[in-house]
């Protein structure tokens, strides 16, 4: 069968592609060899540019009527002064979420569904089909051993870190940074959290969120080289990580792990190139980087939003789809690029520096200054600007006496 566009992968990125594509009257394909809902290892936070799309695209109101809670504010905790805010205002909303993924993508499914897009569940993907120099179908198998085929004018790679489209059509990797941290987390009941939880201590990183089903996603990272040490005995590792921060350990194992832990050093740092004749890459499939700073959902909605729009533009006629796919790439470079850096840094896990110190000490003593720094954190600045020299020396500036001698001290 002959569609505009075959999207492969109907996880967040695959699937918010369709439901744009298919609100723009094209006729949709998307494809997972998995069935909805699944659980996949995942960062959880949807931050708030990711949200703001959500707002803007009629589904924060379904995220939320699924039992989601909102995290409007968070306190940051890097071992020296304790930041506590609230997020600045991105396109109407003020918060972040932290879904499970067997809510938040099967929400997206189905709102591609609804839009008109056809959806194909457990059926995987075994070629790309080719002609002409370029891609112009696909080819896969059903559960149950049933043969698929189908054609389009573009098919979409959304299929995630190891994309099959990726490495069928040879897309070039252009930026790649060794890996650099494992991550393990867990879910736990009678664990309430009234603030977001954010910790930096050395060699480890910790987030505390809440989720659906009155849950607590409690997150931790440290660097992949200790990883084969941690996963000895991975429940005493994980519990040792949370001594390091206050009291964390103590309320962690007061309450109750529902399921079990979730770990992986899976997590690469990477850019591929995202368009060519026939085919196009979004989300994990074309950008990709650790979840240390929890940006992944939203960088696959935003994707999702860009790459949607240089389609319609060029399978529409209001340009050549190439130049709109091109243009399209750069943006999504130019965008990605501060937080891929500032993502990879943090993986190194060095201690803090007297100048970090008082960095975050006069940010401390400063509300307004606290939620700039979240907003950049959560995406809403791009972290270099925010990061920049003059912006830094400003802070310290403005900062009372009294924390700069503290943070000396």
């Amino acid at each position: 069968m002959a569609y505009d566009v075959i999207v492969v992968g109907a996880r967040v990125a695959g699937a918010a592609t369709a439901l744009l594509l298919a609100r723009a009257g094209l006729r949709v394909l998307v494809v997972d060899r998995v069935s909805f809902p699944s659980d996949p290892i995942s960062s959880h936070q949807v931050q708030l540019p990711g949200i703001a799309l959500l707002h803007r695209w009629g589904l924060l109101d379904r995220l939320a009527r699924a039992g989601t809670p909102t995290t409007p504010r968070v306190r940051f905790d890097p071992g020296s002064a304790v930041l506590e805010g609230e997020f600045p205002d991105h396109d109407g909303v003020r918060a972040i979420y932290s879904p499970r993924r067997t809510v938040l993508d099967a929400m997206l499914v189905d709102a591609a569904r609804e839009a008109g897009a056809e959806v194909l569940e457990g059926a995987r993907l075994t070629e790309l089909v080719v002609d002409g120099g370029g891609v112009r179908g696909v080819r896969g198998i059903r559960r149950g051993g049933g043969q698929w085929r189908a054609t389009a004018a573009l098919v979409i790679g959304a299929d995630g870190k190891h994309s099959t489209v990726a490495r069928q059509v040879g897309a070039r990797v252009y930026r790649r940074r060794p890996v650099g941290a494992f991550a393990c987390y867990g879910y736990f009941a009678d664990l309430p959290v009234r603030v977001g939880e954010m910790y930096h201590r050395p060699g480890r990183a910790v987030a505390v969120f809440p989720t659906n089903d009155d849950l607590t996603m409690v997150y931790v990272c440290g660097p992949v080289r200790e990883f084969a040490e941690f996963r000895r005995d991975i429940t005493r590792s994980y519990l040792d990580s949370l001594d390091r921060c206050g009291d964390l350990g103590a309320r962690v194992q007061a309450g109750r792990l529902v399921g079990h832990l979730r770990t992986t050093p899976d997590q690469p740092n990477l850019f591929r190139v995202p368009h060519g004749p026939g085919w196009a890459l979004v989300g994990d499939a074309g950008v990709v980087m650790d979840s240390i700073t929890a940006q992944g959902i939203s960088n696959a909605l935003r994707d999702a939003d860009g790459l949607a729009a240089a389609v319609i533009a060029g399978l529409g006629g209001a340009r050549p789809l190439s130049a709109a796919l091109a243009d399209h790439h750069r943006r999504r470079d130019a965008r990605l690029a501060p937080m891929f850096d500032f993502t990879v840094g943090l993986t190194r896990f060095r201690g803090l520096s007297r100048f970090t110190r008082a960095f975050f000490a006069a940010i401390a003593d400063q509300p307004a200054e606290t939620q700039r720094f979240l907003g950049a954190f959560a995406g809403v600045t791009p972290i270099d600007r925010y990061l920049s020299i003059g912006n830094v020396a400003r802070v310290l500036v403005r900062a009372r006496p009294s924390s700069r001698r503290a943070s000396a001290a």
